[in-house]
């Protein structure tokens, strides 16, 4: 299948950092909220699981309790891509170059306390969804080496520090993935 590209002639260039608290903080300044919708219906969730433990199996009321929770798990899921869909959708659109991390996503889940926010947030899914609709709006998307130090490095003078994680993080991803298309 083919698709027709739209080009919007956009050269501004933003880096993108993902988190567990906000879903992205732009080099801009601007942080986007993630939706957390498995966080909010979590205890809805496991109370309509209980109950529907303690149905017989295969009965009428173990089948209607079965449909509710899945209906409720569809629901979850939609309110992430909703949440995915138009923040991607305003970088590809309005951005000429988007610079993000390349994550460790199946390593970081490995974390078995941050493992249900990581999830809840997509990563993966945010990137795939990122990288064809830059192709989509004709926007170049950069994916920086994660064993690239943004956290360490200033963006300013390029020296590498060894404290606070802040806002310079996304600027460094942005300063550095410059310097990479520079050469």
């Amino acid at each position: 299948m083919e698709v027709e590209t739209q080009d919007h002639g956009n050269t501004d260039v933003v880096g993108v950092d993902l988190g567990v608290k906000t879903l992205a903080t732009l080099s801009t300044g601007e942080m986007v909220l993630g939706a957390k919708s498995y966080k909010k219906h979590e205890a809805k969730l496991s109370k309509m699981q209980w109950l529907h433990r303690q149905k017989i199996i295969g009965s009428n009321n173990w089948k209607k309790a079965q449909l509710q929770i899945a209906r409720w798990h569809r629901k979850v899921a939609n309110i992430r891509k909703d949440t995915l869909h138009k923040l991607t959708t305003l970088l590809a659109k309005n951005h000429g170059v988007i610079v993000i991390e390349d994550l460790n996503v199946s390593g970081m889940m490995a974390n078995r306390k941050l493992a249900k926010a990581i999830a809840d947030m997509s990563f993966f899914e945010f990137r795939r969804q990122l990288t064809y609709k830059c192709q989509l709006y004709g926007s170049k998307l950069v994916v920086v080496d994660r064993w690239f130090p943004s956290s360490k490095t200033c963006s300013n003078c390029g020296t590498k520090k060894k404290h606070s994680r802040s806002l310079s993080e996304c600027l460094n991803v942005v300063s550095a993935n410059l310097q990479l298309t520079v050469i």
